[in-house]
């Protein structure tokens, strides 16, 4: 049996997210099985709304076989011939991460990834189903994330439907003073325990995100301008291509990574060299989900922290462009960095401190 929540959840993805219409293509892709009542519920009030759910389920033991077996051409045949068509013929994506192990992929090599990221990822997802659909990603529960998350099952599955149903609408209102605020900014700089770095966002288009992309949700996020980065920064643990990073520390000179330590150096210089845009940066992000208060290896959930940043290596958005190019795009999170914008403190550590921000402050959205 679907449980309510679920079924909330699949409503608000449909409703709020996607603006879901009748007639529309809609690839609703499970990747786990562990998601899979999500994925029932979705795909009933897919067809009760006229529309036509075309379901796509991946098992994550065969997709790392094929990842850490896959080259070129095999990628640019499975882009070239399968999904490249289909995703163009979609109006909606949806995509449940519900994987029981985010390390899965962890032993795939430099050449495998990067012949996976540029010739299918790229192409399918990049440049075609982030441009031309309404998309919205999110993760699944499971014991095996509460563990990543240091909770009881119980306890992350509740936090979980929490996060991901907060009242958007109340965000949303919250978020609009400082996105005016941002707006007008030409310099923005971070600077905490082991962050000191500033950058210029002048002219830079802002998107606040209250639902639409990503759930949970909880951010407004733009591009620095390219060569305008400088100083250093510390980020928070985080996993990317199934490779755990304990912490990030990059230096900066003119918008490009000249110096770098982590709990995995070999691996963070294979993620580097990928591309010239790897050094670079792609988007700048506030978190402002106010259930989401620690990280716990999963970006979808620790780039909406309430207090933090996101300081993003490699492709930039074209919604937010900067004209970064790469075939990575890695949110690393920096939390509670003090605030500044124009040289007025307007976060200090994780606390707004301006009346017009105060409503942003998780004691105020969860009232």
């Amino acid at each position: 049996m679907i449980s309510q929540k679920d079924q909330d959840l699949a409503t608000l993805i449909l409703e709020h997210s996607t603006q879901l219409q009748k007639g529309e293509n809609v690839m609703v892709q499970l990747i786990g099985l562990n998601g899979i009542d999500l994925l029932r519920a979705l795909v009933e009030q897919i067809r009760d709304k006229g529309s036509h759910p075309f379901v796509q389920i991946e098992d994550t033991e065969t997709q790392r076989l094929l990842v850490e077996k896959g080259d070129t051409g095999f990628w640019q045949n499975q882009a070239s011939v399968d999904q490249l068509p289909l995703m163009k013929q979609m109006d909606v994506f949806i995509g449940i991460r519900a994987s029981e192990n985010i390390y899965e992929n962890s032993q795939a090599s430099k050449e495998a990834n990067k012949a996976y990221s540029e010739n299918f990822l790229k192409p399918v997802h990049f440049d075609e189903r982030v441009n031309n659909t309404k998309w919205c990603i999110m993760r699944y529960p499971s014991p095996a994330f509460a563990m990543n998350a240091k909770l009881p099952t119980r306890e992350f599955t509740k936090f979980y439907y929490d996060a991901c149903l907060v009242d958007y609408a109340k965000l949303k209102s919250a978020m609009e003073p400082l996105e005016k605020r941002l707006r007008a900014t030409d310099e923005i700089h971070l600077k905490g325990e082991g962050t000191d770095i500033k950058f210029s966002v002048k002219g830079q288009n802002w998107v606040p995100c209250f639902g639409a992309h990503n759930i949970p949700d909880g951010e407004i996020f733009t591009s620095p301008i390219l060569d305008s980065v400088n100083g250093h920064i510390t980020y928070a643990p985080s996993v990317y291509q199934g490779k755990p990073f304990e912490f990030v520390k990059l230096v900066v000179e003119n918008g490009v990574v000249v110096d770098f330590d982590s709990s995995n150096n070999d691996a963070l210089k294979d993620i580097l060299d990928t591309d010239e845009g790897a050094r670079r940066f792609g988007e700048f992000s506030f978190g402002t989900n106010p259930v989401i208060e620690k990280p716990m290896y999963d970006i979808l959930f620790d780039e909406k922290i309430y207090g933090s940043n996101h300081l993003t290596l490699g492709k930039d958005y074209e919604i937010a462009p900067n004209g970064n190019s790469s075939n990575i795009h890695w949110d690393l999170v920096c939390i509670g960095a003090d605030v500044f914008l124009d040289g007025e403190l307007i976060r200090k550590g994780r606390k707004y401190v301006t009346d017009d921000l105060k409503g942003l402050n998780p004691e105020e959205l969860l009232k």
